[in-house]
């Protein structure tokens, strides 16, 4: 059982920038996401796309974006649990709250701050037949331990961000990487087109455009694809297909634990962001209320508000003294502190 202060459901800029609010709170946190790495959508689908509205930052990566937020809230320890999805919810007679995850991890806090996003990330599938049958056994939809394509035969299919990214990366470790796409243009980054174009000139990667994976074959696991292009039909050996077509948000499994929902969106009190179920708040793209925008900066005031709740709940007979940090510091739970530095007070005239 992983106990901590807050568990915070969804890994994104919301999510960790509630780490950081509730630091300031001496609250811990721990974070469960289905992605196997931090930072949400910003780290998964457009890690090197430009975000222009953050304060501060006239433009920024989102994956940039990512590292800082880790790099804020790193002195807080938070702990993750990543690949794993929440799914089930129990009450104590203590009044705190059990998350159990699809892998049957458990988690225990007073205090549950979802900050999913637009809900839990499910992959968008190829329509192919018997596909659910080579789920695992060849077929993958996210890559989490990149070593063991090396030196296998790895087909990529998709045209975005993801796919050049993974292509060039496997690449350079000696894969046997064939990229397939639908159209000839590729939706990514310029900088990914070339150095893809530059590794199919030096036959390192295998691109085929325009065409698409149109079977599957093997007989207790992927042994082979067939892809088709407009003049012909050809098949590959591949130990590994990986279709990168990008995430379908649902609400998922917390749909069903008695919050009130409107349009695949959680409603919350806009006073602090709490649902329907004290002790339970929704934060970032994942809530809704009147007037509610879609933007990171907004997730951003809902955390720092939500803390401020949940410190009372977790320490009801604790004052929380607000202070700035530009005044007082901060101190993490890993002995570090940030200030500012202290002006040199001595007399001008002696």
């Amino acid at each position: 059982m992983i106990k901590t202060d807050i568990i915070i459901i969804g890994a994104g800029p919301t999510g960790l920038f509630t780490v950081f609010e509730a630091g300031l709170l001496k609250l811990k946190c721990h974070l469960i996401d289905t992605l196997p790495q931090a930072g949400g959508q910003c780290s998964e689908i457009y890690p090197k796309k430009p975000i222009y509205d953050i304060p501060g930052f006239p433009e920024i990566l989102a994956g940039d974006l990512t590292k800082n937020l880790l790099e804020q809230c790193k002195q807080f320890k938070p702990g993750f649990t990543l690949g794993e999805r929440a799914e089930g919810i129990k009450t104590k007679k203590d009044g705190t709250f059990v998350v159990t995850t699809n892998k049957g991890t458990k988690h225990q806090a007073p205090v549950i701050a979802i900050a999913g996003g637009l809900g839990s990330f499910e992959p968008k599938k190829p329509v192919l037949d018997r596909l659910d049958f080579y789920e695992g056994k060849g077929v993958e939809y996210i890559i989490k331990e990149p070593e063991i394509y090396r030196g296998k035969k790895v087909v990529i299919a998709g045209g975005g961000d993801s796919a050049l990214d993974w292509s060039i990366f496997l690449a350079n470790i000696n894969a046997d990487v064939t990229l397939v796409h639908r159209r000839n243009e590729f939706r990514g980054a310029l900088d990914s087109v070339e150095k893809v174009r530059e590794l199919k000139n030096k036959n390192k990667i295998n691109v085929i455009t325009p065409a698409e994976v149109t079977k599957i074959s093997g007989r207790d696991k992927l042994e082979s694809l067939t892809i088709t292009s407009k003049d012909a039909e050809t098949e590959i050996l591949a130990d590994h297909f990986i279709p990168l077509f990008g995430l379908s948000p649902r609400l998922g499994p917390i749909a069903n634990w008695g919050l009130q929902v409107e349009k695949n969106a959680i409603k919350v009190d806009t006073f602090d962001y709490q649902t329907n179920i004290p002790g339970i708040f929704a934060i970032g793209d994942v809530n809704t209320y009147p007037g509610k925008l879609k933007l990171i900066l907004c997730g951003f005031h809902e955390a720092t508000l939500m803390c401020q709740s949940a410190h009372k709940i977790i320490y009801p007979d604790k004052k929380n003294v607000f202070r700035y940090t530009t005044v007082s510091g901060v101190n993490g739970f890993d002995g570090s502190r940030k200030e500012a530095k202290k002006p040199v007070i001595q007399s001008i005239n002696n």
